[in-house]
């Protein structure tokens, strides 16, 4: 859950890139994976249900059971080998960034988003050059807005804030806010861990908008990167 959704009508708008089709299945797969690694690397669906459910939202958008297949046997060859990590870095405009990665070669994807960093002007920093900016936090994006009824029972869940649609909550609080609000019957559009910037850098154009989510359109096309996040937000000029 990168949380740059709400700004996909610049995107289109700006025609950087349209939504492909190979683009949707890209996104269908990192559910997946995500599904996996949320089900501490089970990739049997039939004992795995958010894995389950991940599979049954790519068979929505049409997404061949080949492509399933063969990214569940891609994962098994390769967990093994797996590890995790988290870059950091700028991207243009002085935005400050965060990439969870899970690759069997560090090195190699570590050229690779330098790579992708340095094409949009921005550089990759060391440990520690910009986590302290960003909270880890848990976020679920939800269907329809909270009644006040509703959010004072989250609250006792241990709900942190809201705001519009999406649910703000510690760490440690995010599986039980989760259940709650699974256990209210309200539809969950996305949900998982995040780092939420402190203090986003504010764009001022759609132009520069639509560069950032070009460079973190690319840095989710590699296939080792699990998140990307931004710290930015839009306010048009007047």
């Amino acid at each position: 859950m990168s949380g740059h959704s709400k700004w996909a009508n610049i995107k289109n708008r700006k025609g950087a890139q349209d939504k492909k089709r190979s683009e949707v299945f890209t996104r269908a797969a990192k559910n997946i994976m995500t599904a996996i690694r949320e089900g501490g690397g089970n990739s049997n669906p039939e004992s795995n249900v958010a894995l389950r459910e991940a599979i049954e939202k790519s068979r929505t958008v049409n997404m061949p059971k080949e492509n399933i297949e063969r990214l569940l046997k891609h994962f098994e060859e390769r967990k093994n080998n797996l590890s995790s990590g988290v870059f950091e870095g700028f991207g243009p405009f002085g935005v400050p960034m965060m990439i969870e990665v899970e690759t069997d070669n560090k090195n190699r994807v570590l050229g690779e988003i330098k790579l992708i960093f340095r094409n949009y002007g921005g550089s990759l920093g060391e440990s520690g050059s910009v986590a302290f900016m960003f909270d880890r936090v848990g976020e679920l994006e939800l269907a329809s807005k909270l009644d006040e009824k509703l959010e004072l029972e989250l609250i006792d869940s241990g709900l942190k804030d809201i705001k519009d649609n999406t649910v703000i909550t510690e760490v440690t609080d995010f599986g039980r806010v989760r259940d709650k609000i699974k256990s209210m019957n309200l539809e969950i559009l996305d949900s998982g861990l995040v780092y939420k910037c402190q203090n986003p850098i504010i764009l001022d154009s759609e132009e520069k908008v639509g560069e950032i989510l070009d460079l973190i359109d690319e840095l989710e096309e590699n296939d080792d990167v699990v998140n990307v996040f931004a710290g930015f937000d839009y306010v048009q000029k007047i």
